[in-house]
């Protein structure tokens, strides 16, 4: 048991501040739009770029793009396309030299419902799938709006080079989560997602499996005769997932299963 002053404050800070990936210098993300799809409106506030350390002059462009034609969505929902570069970059900076080497495109491939996209950031960790295959990811950020149903998460794909073309290897997969409900003074209940990647390679595997590490915990807080809200935090679940790889990709997980949230009483 803990006194808190606002449990759900906690859940907000939980998964940390959304500043931007700002990667995206001399306009490069703007400069790849307008020569790739140079009809296309960019959200500007989530392209991302990183130069990936692995290789030399290579840098990942991340391009979230307004559909041609707006799906009918509900009220508060949006999607929005996804273009994903691989490109090398001149030793002489010379912008104009910027090569695309390999790309993908999704439509619809991000998708917000309920909660909005914050943020978009690649992760250049070392993904070595086989030999000579290492892969990147692409992490999102989400968050709700709705005070008495505090929420944020992140989520993770993985995109592997092939040739010309950039395959995702794993689709959209929650890794974090903070959610709750509570009635805005302090009965509430909580829980918290954390997980962790490795990639595991077994003696004469070709692909190596993914390893997904998962803990669940809840948590409950109620406000104490005294006045004090205290919150109580219950046992942690533990989860451990193998995913293996079918020639073609990592079959996504199923999400994690909830403790059901009941309205605070």
């Amino acid at each position: 048991m803990r006194a808190l002053a606002c449990p759900a404050l906690l859940l907000c800070l939980l998964l940390g501040s959304t500043a931007a990936q700002a990667a995206c210098e001399s306009g490069l993300a703007e400069r790849m739009q307008a020569r790739l799809y140079p009809n296309r409106s960019l959200d500007h506030g989530l392209a991302a770029c990183k130069a990936w350390p692995a290789f030399a002059g290579r840098s990942i462009v991340v391009l979230p793009l307004q559909p041609l034609e707006e799906p009918a969505m509900p009220t508060g929902q949006r999607s929005l396309d996804l273009a994903v570069l691989l490109i090398q970059r001149p030793d002489n900076g010379n912008t104009e030299r910027d090569a695309v080497i390999a790309q993908s495109y999704q439509s619809a491939a991000l998708v917000e419902s309920g909660a909005a996209l914050q943020e978009l950031r690649i992760d250049t960790s070392r993904f070595l799938l086989a030999t000579g295959q290492r892969a990147f990811g692409l992490r999102a950020r989400y968050r709700g709006d709705e005070l008495a149903a505090p929420f944020a998460s992140e989520s993770l794909r993985l995109y592997l080079p092939q040739g010309k073309k950039i395959l995702e290897v794993l689709a959209e997969t929650e890794m974090d989560r903070d959610s709750g409900r509570w009635d805005l003074q302090c009965d509430g209940q909580f829980e918290r997602l954390r997980s962790q990647l490795s990639v595991d390679a077994e003696p004469g595997q070709r692909w190596a499996d993914l390893v997904i590490a998962r803990t669940l915990t809840p948590s409950r807080a109620r406000l104490q005769p005294d006045g004090q809200c205290l919150e109580h935090t219950g046992p942690s679940r533990h989860t451990p997932l193998r995913l293996r790889h079918d020639g073609q990709g990592y079959a996504t997980p199923a999400p994690a299963k909830s403790a059901a949230l009941k309205s605070p009483r």
